[in-house]
């Protein structure tokens, strides 16, 4: 497989894992932290709810980095691509959603997106991170 369909296939696979990641710990939010699913709409959450979110983002985030390095085989430009498409994705959305959180949660969400995603691509097991 050439070079580049690998880097495009781990950005593809970083954001499904995201994605997965993210979709399956709300769920477990939802049922986990009393009363969340009854401000999930409105987006009305508590500090600890905020939190919650913010600790399910950095999962994602940290085993999106993994899988995006095992499929682009340690490939450095995989991860830093995806880590940037990735923010590149969110800024619009928490934009849109400004007034909605306090700015310390949009600045410790945007602001851990890339850091994050590099450091699960640095885990043990998950192949590192290598020139490209």
């Amino acid at each position: 497989m050439p070079n580049w369909l690998r880097v495009v296939l781990a950005v593809v696979v970083g954001f499904l894992v995201w994605f997965a990641v993210a979709t399956v710990g709300n769920l477990a939010i939802r049922r986990l932290i009393p009363g969340y699913a009854d401000v999930e709409k409105a987006m009305d959450f508590s500090l600890g709810m905020l939190i919650a979110r913010l600790v399910l983002g950095a999962i994602a985030s940290l085993a999106a980095g993994a899988a995006c390095v095992a499929i682009g085989r340690g490939a450095r430009v995989a991860v830093y691509l995806f880590a940037v498409l990735l923010l590149a994705l969110f800024v619009p959305v928490h934009a849109s959603l400004w007034t909605r959180f306090p700015v310390w949660y949009h600045i410790v969400f945007l602001g851990s997106l890339i850091p994050l995603v590099i450091v699960g691509a640095r885990l043990p097991g998950s192949r590192g991170v290598r020139a490209a």
